[in-house]
């Protein structure tokens, strides 16, 4: 008769075993592979999110939207509020507007205020009551590549008392990326290379 021993079946048990170690194994490399790939694709959404951008260019921080489709909106806003801020002057408030347009440009535009400075335009501004009105502007930007640059076309009229002037200005220059600074500079932006193209007179009023 045979004798009936404990270890009879212990290639079945082994064969189980490494069954049971194998799934194991396979399982735990699966979840990590997913659990890789999903972290690599929640990095790469929050890298490319920052600040939403209301349809009229303003920024309100702690909202996250892709910052790809935004960057022309963010871009011609910031532009269109230098040329706001730098050209939409007046005795009263032509203080306070260039202060603002600075926040938004480098050394270019500090340059040309204090050519402007130099030759009395803000003086001739006081003297004679002026007031420069922006009516229009209208920019397009490339932001294929930074720096991005840019072109701007402004209409802005000079209100003499009796007489009103309108002029076109073309403007050009680039954008770079910086610190977003609140509430000076919303668009994290700053205009370089600024240049002062054309200017003619399009319309006399009396």
């Amino acid at each position: 008769m045979e004798a009936k021993t404990p270890y009879k079946n212990i290639y079945t048990i082994l064969k189980l075993n490494r069954f049971i170690v194998l799934s194991a194994i396979i399982g735990a490399t699966l979840i990590s592979v997913v659990s890789v790939v999903l972290v690599i694709k929640l990095h790469k959404e929050t890298i490319n999110t920052a600040f939403m951008v209301n349809t009229d260019g303003s920024v309100i921080p702690l909202k996250l939207v892709k910052q790809r489709e935004n960057l022309e909106v963010e871009a011609l806003a910031h532009i269109e509020l230098f040329h706001k801020y730098f050209y939409h002057i007046d005795a009263s408030n032509y203080e306070k507007h260039l202060e603002k347009a600075l926040w938004l440009g480098n050394s270019s535009v500090d340059e040309l205020y204090r050519q402007k400075k130099s030759d009395g335009v803000y003086n001739r501004l006081l003297q004679y009551s002026l007031v420069q009105k922006v009516l229009s502007i209208v920019s397009k930007v490339d932001i294929t590549k930074e720096p991005y640059s840019f072109e701007t076309t402004t209409i802005f009229e000079v209100n003499r008392g009796t007489i009103i002037d309108v002029y076109e200005l073309q403007t050009t220059g680039n954008l770079i990326h910086v610190d977003r600074h609140f509430p000076n500079n919303t668009h994290g932006l700053l205009i370089t290379n600024f240049f002062e193209k054309a200017l003619r007179k399009i319309q006399n009023e009396e």
